[in-house]
């Protein structure tokens, strides 16, 4: 007898850990596995990954999170994936071994490159076609830093016995048999954070893969974010959704109408904006993306601002200067200031993302006094999340003509009550978290089960979404203008720290939080 298929997993291969979370029908979370991965660090400015650990980690909490339920595939109508995007893994077709480790999204190796990719054009060299600058972040310049430092990788690309993939598409690669038949796939939000996809076709650009130095036949096929791509070789499972981390948390937000709009505090902070079917070109610093595609449906559209340090600055409170020993702390040392004390954090370890996208600026502290003490840097660190997320809201308004209303919110920041009223405070608008906060895992869940009639559609989301906590600005005009007045001349002060002889002293990044 045929058991129901009343659960669907979903596979949450973050910066810092991989998580399988099963959700019921109603999309509420029945059991989790998670495992940390090495986060590697083999010079100033590089950050990497080893794919093989992630993939058995995979394997790992798959099977914690099934055991915990007792389930079996049996009793899974689909698996949808999100992911660390930009990620860059280049591998071997047929033994899939790594010919490198993961080039992590954060990794600063390729700034003279994405220099000499701009030309006499600059930054804005291929924008009109995949909607981003030229910088170090994104996956087409680390693959061809790959192809140019790894011997051979080159020729090995060209005659198609290397495969590229964000981690999405290595999961998905060895989850559908790797060597023995595995596919080779990724989905349009994950294309779009390469610079290598054109928005309006959805496909590769010939034009840009070639400046870039990218061989298409490494490429993997693009497809929607809500399809069936392959079952699992184990499980015999369908794989039937995938969206990029930020896209899947848009999308589990229930940020399905133009004008709404959400923002991640992970590692870094990531804050869409649904365009609906409408391209933004954004003139305030801002990333033009794909938001994400159901099947055959046409793509929906986002702007977007990535901050690069958000939560890996409380981990390096923690890990860096000792301040605390474990992250929920940062939170009680705060509490016991009313304010930070005219002292600011600006966290540019590895450059400024949006608006500036600046590479040679560098994290500064500023305003210090012998008043201030370790609870105002404390309270300063978090502030620094809100007032950079106040300065992406800004840059969305400008480029959409949409004022914000209210912020829709989730990440492991969110628990942070400090910060959220904080948050609310600078933007002058609600924050709202929702009663499900894995929203990541919970938009690749719906993904998949939408592609295989679990769920009808996308209303389905919205029934899900409920609203668990609210905060409502306390802080007069004036003084939020003060302190927002304050935040951007700190800012200023991190400017072209890093000169071409000052390169190697380069801090890089903090690692991920």
């Amino acid at each position: 007898m045929t058991r129901f298929a009343g659960h669907v997993l979903a596979i949450d291969q973050g910066t810092t850990s991989t998580r399988a979370i099963v959700f019921d029908h109603d999309g509420r979370v029945v059991s989790v596995g998670q495992k940390e991965h090495r986060q590697i660090f083999p010079r100033a400015g590089w950050v990497e990954h080893d794919p093989v650990q992630i993939w058995d980690n995979t394997r790992e909490v798959i099977g914690l999170a099934l055991g915990k339920a007792n389930l079996t595939g049996e009793d899974l109508a689909a698996i949808g994936i999100t992911n660390q995007r930009e990620t860059t893994v280049v591998w071997d077709r047929e033994t899939g071994e790594p010919v490198h480790p993961a080039i992590v999204w954060q990794d600063t190796r390729t700034t003279a490159l994405v220099e000499q990719l701009g030309g006499e054009v600059g930054p804005d060299r291929f924008r009109d076609v995949c909607g981003l600058p030229l910088a170090t972040y994104f996956s087409g310049p680390k693959i061809r830093w790959i192809l140019d430092h790894v011997d051979g990788a080159r020729e090995r690309a060209e005659a198609g016995e290397l495969l590229f993939g964000t981690t999405d598409s290595w999961l998905v690669w060895n989850l559908t048999g790797g060597p023995d038949g595995g596919v080779h796939v990724t989905d349009v939000t994950n294309a779009s954070r390469t610079m290598l996809m054109d928005l309006r076709t959805l496909q590769w650009s010939p034009e840009v893969c070639e400046a870039m130095g990218v061989p298409t036949a490494m490429l993997p096929q693009i497809r929607s974010c809500s399809e069936e791509y392959g079952r699992s070789s184990k499980l015999g499972v369908p794989i039937a959704g995938i969206l990029g981390d930020q896209h899947a948390a848009t999308f589990g937000q229930a940020c399905l109408e133009p004008g709404m709009s959400k923002n991640t505090y992970g590692t870094g902070c990531f804050m869409l904006l649904n365009t609906g079917s409408r391209i933004v070109r954004s003139e305030h610093g801002l990333l033009t993306t794909v938001c994400y595609q159901l099947g055959g449906q046409e793509p929906v559209y986002a702007l977007e601002g990535s901050i690069a340090v958000a939560g890996s600055l409380v981990q390096w409170l923690r890990d860096n200067l000792g301040l605390i020993s474990e992250a929920a702390q940062v939170e009680d040392l705060a509490r016991e200031v009313d304010d930070n004390g005219g002292c600011y954090v600006v966290p540019a370890f590895s450059g400024l993302f949006a608006p500036y996208w600046k590479d040679d600026a560098r994290g500064a502290v500023v305003g210090l006094t012998s008043f201030v003490t370790r609870h105002h840097l404390a309270r300063a660190a978090l502030e620094a999340v809100a007032y950079q997320t106040r300065e992406v809201a800004e840059a969305m308004d400008a480029d959409s003509e949409v004022d914000l209303t209210e912020l829709r919110v989730d990440g492991g920041m969110v628990g942070n009550e400090t910060l959220m009223q904080f948050q609310a405070d600078i933007l002058g608008v609600d924050v709202v978290r929702p009663v499900v906060t894995e929203t990541t895992a919970l938009g690749a869940a719906f993904a998949a089960g939408i592609a295989v009639g679990f769920w009808d559609g996308p209303q389905a989301v919205v029934d899900a979404w409920e609203e668990d906590r609210r905060w409502t600005p306390r802080m007069d005009e004036e003084e939020r203008e003060r302190l927002f007045r304050s935040w951007r001349k700190a800012v200023t002060r991190t400017f072209d720290w890093v000169d071409e002889d000052t390169v190697t002293q380069d801090p890089g990044s903090p690692g991920a939080g």
